[in-house]
């Protein structure tokens, strides 16, 4: 171990493990981007880079970290340049998943209790 260079997660102070969580948030916003401008799905793009689609799912909302190896796997499934990720969105990311075609709960309930709204 080096001196003064952190080895454990409680030894590294949170302002940095922030910075972290911000640049993953970053990262995974533009990947999500650009694999919608494609109009790719979660399960393609991690089929083609060898991930999962819970594992694009958590690089996508900052959730996951990834090895930048897999940054370059992703980077030539989308045909783009790895340092495409490192250029913030066009727009911010939406607070909630984007959900295609599925009708949230709330609304679910509404709708089979509704007759209008049928």
């Amino acid at each position: 171990m080096a001196l003064g260079v952190p080895t454990r997660p409680s030894q590294i102070p949170p302002a940095q493990l922030q910075r972290w969580q911000e640049r993953r948030k970053q990262v995974g916003s533009r990947i999500r981007e650009l694999r919608l401008g494609q109009e790719l799905t979660q399960e393609a793009l991690g089929l083609e880079a060898g991930l999962s689609r819970v594992m694009i799912i958590g690089i996508e909302w900052g959730k996951k970290s990834v090895a930048y190896e897999r940054l370059w796997d992703i980077a030539d499934v989308l045909g783009v340049d790895v340092t495409d990720f490192f250029v913030g969105p066009s727009r911010a990311p939406s607070s909630e998943p984007h959900r295609r075609g599925r009708v949230k709960s709330s609304t679910r309930s509404r709708l089979s209790t509704d007759p209008g709204a049928q």
